[in-house]
């Protein structure tokens, strides 16, 4: 199971580190956008970013 887990870890990292690979200054933009947004819409992208991935997971598996 901890294979697995960290497994999902390194992928998570993989994919988040794309964006600030590829371009930089994309990435710079959109993380001073999101320190702008309230925490209501935080919280609401963060909950679906949850549920597509939960989504996801139950396709897969």
């Amino acid at each position: 199971m901890w294979e697995t887990f960290l497994m999902a870890i390194a992928l998570m990292l993989i994919l988040e580190g794309i964006l600030p690979f590829l371009s930089p200054q994309t990435w710079r933009e959109t993380f001073k956008k999101m320190t702008e947004v309230d925490d209501g819409q935080l919280r609401f992208i963060g909950l679906s970013s949850m549920i597509i991935g939960l989504i996801l997971l139950l396709i897969v598996s």
